[in-house]
């Protein structure tokens, strides 16, 4: 069984639901967080604040939303939930609006959960397993679809993804020069509101991208919280995070890039082609 569908049981997954608006559907993932014990009604409104206070940060992919929230006393152990929307609901999110997947995590540190998260933005970034999760009409063929994470994607899947730039260049790139001509500290922040959610899903396509370009003994990645990134941004050499956070974060002195779909390598790809000039 894979690390992600350990963490979701049948009675926390909800299909084809009906709710009023963005808010009833991180309410109802909440409310399957607080059925099958793994928290308290008052981490479901925390849930809640989080988007009100920080916008639609959580809608991370065309049509998905990450439900979280910090770790709280309101958490007992750590667990995840799964709601289906039957009809679309908007958050505001200016690219990745309407949602129909609400996923909601709650966690009870900041360590236990990187590895399912991992997995989660895998799942996502497969088209068929996708695929089986949209069209799949009980609970148990979603736990089905999430336990085939690591099956091999379709050729065609692969031959889609572009190939590393200059990948023998990485020592010179990531090592020697940052984006600004300073010395690189051949690190990068992914960056989410409590540094434990979004920035994970963030952290884990970046590193897929390095993983590819083979520069992951070259640049490190650190997911973390828009506080402690304030703090962090001068030993790093940029932040990659969402454009709501990027304006919570105001000018840090370094390069902020926005992603708009942190499962999407190609975006990713993209954006650091463009930072460390490849």
């Amino acid at each position: 069984m894979s690390e992600l569908a350990d963490l979701l049981s049948e009675d926390a997954i909800a299909l084809d639901l009906e709710v009023d608006d963005w808010q009833g559907a991180v309410r109802a993932a909440g409310a399957l967080l607080e059925k099958t014990g793994v928290a308290d009604a008052p981490y479901t409104q925390s849930m809640i604040d989080n988007v009100v206070d920080n916008g639609p940060y959580i809608v991370i992919a065309p049509g998905f939303a990450f439900a979280h929230a910090r770790p709280s006393e309101a958490v007992h152990r750590t667990g995840l939930s799964w709601v289906r929307l039957a009809t679309p609901v908007e958050f505001g999110h200016k690219r990745n609006d309407p949602v129909t997947l609400v996923v909601a995590l709650a966690a009870k540190d900041d360590k236990a959960h990187t590895r399912s998260m991992a997995e989660l933005a895998k799942v996502l970034a497969n088209k068929q397993i996708k695929q089986r999760l949209d069209t799949a009409t009980t609970p148990a063929q979603v736990l089905k679809a999430l336990n085939s994470v690591d099956e091999k994607p379709a050729k065609a899947a692969a031959a889609s993804t572009p190939e590393p730039a200059r990948a023998a260049d990485a020592d010179d790139a990531a090592s020697a020069a940052s984006p600004d001509d300073k010395k690189s500290t051949g690190k990068i922040l992914t960056v989410c509101g409590n540094g434990l959610g979004t920035s994970l899903f963030l952290k884990n396509t970046l590193e897929q991208v390095l993983d590819r370009w083979k520069w992951s003994q070259y640049v490190d990645v650190e997911a973390t919280d828009t506080i402690s990134a304030r703090g962090k941004a001068k030993d790093v050499d940029a932040i990659l995070t969402s454009g709501e956070i990027a304006r919570t974060l105001g000018e840090v002195g370094i390069p902020v890039k926005v992603i708009d779909d942190f499962t999407n390598t190609d975006e990713v790809d993209a954006a650091m082609r463009d930072l460390y000039d490849v």
